[in-house]
């Protein structure tokens, strides 16, 4: 098994067990935490389909944004909600830390094997785009064409990402207003 098989395994992997837990899970700060998890796995999978832009837009767009809205509107909205994961287990080994151990070792092995196998040879993928002289370098204006892309060619999609973003904003406002109990 190569560096390639085990990383899309190892992604495909994670994206399933965190979202099996996800829904089975009912703590809403937890769930939005696996959320985290599967959109991370899930632009790692984007990078197996060659789909650089759409992996990089759902880090900054879902992960860097929507999430981490979702994550402060949950931490301002309802006392009660937080005072449950305050009174989990004080002991250092129960089954949430187990989880955690587990995944945060997973992860550790994933990025030391590939830089064990990257630092002793490069993926065959990068040897043929040195070869045919593909890679990308400082000096091409990546930019400039990304800006003329977004605005002629995916204006739409661009759009409803900001819509979507736009309405994620304003259900974080509704969820972090204090209500009055009349």
């Amino acid at each position: 098994m190569n560096i390639e098989q085990f990383l899309f395994y190892a992604f495909a992997a994670m994206a399933i067990l965190s979202a099996l837990l996800l829904v089975n899970i009912r703590n809403t700060a937890r769930a939005l935490f696996l959320l985290f998890i599967v959109l991370f796995a899930m632009a790692g999978l984007y990078l197996f389909a060659l789909a650089d832009f759409v992996a990089i837009t759902q880090i900054l767009v879902y992960v860097g944004g929507v999430l981490i809205l979702l994550i402060f509107a949950f931490m301002l909205s309802n006392k009660e909600l937080l005072a449950d994961l305050q009174s989990t287990s004080k002991r250092f080994i129960s089954l949430p830390n187990w989880q955690s151990l587990l995944l945060s070792s997973a992860f550790l092995a994933t990025m030391v094997y590939t830089f064990l196998n990257w630092s002793r040879e490069m993926p065959d993928w990068i040897q043929r785009a040195q070869r045919q002289g593909t890679l990308i370098v400082s000096t091409d204006n990546n930019i400039e064409t990304l800006g003329f892309k977004f605005m002629t060619q995916y204006v739409l999609p661009f759009e409803i990402i900001s819509i979507f973003l736009m309405m994620a904003l304003i259900g974080a406002a509704h969820l972090s207003r204090k209500e009055d109990k009349n």
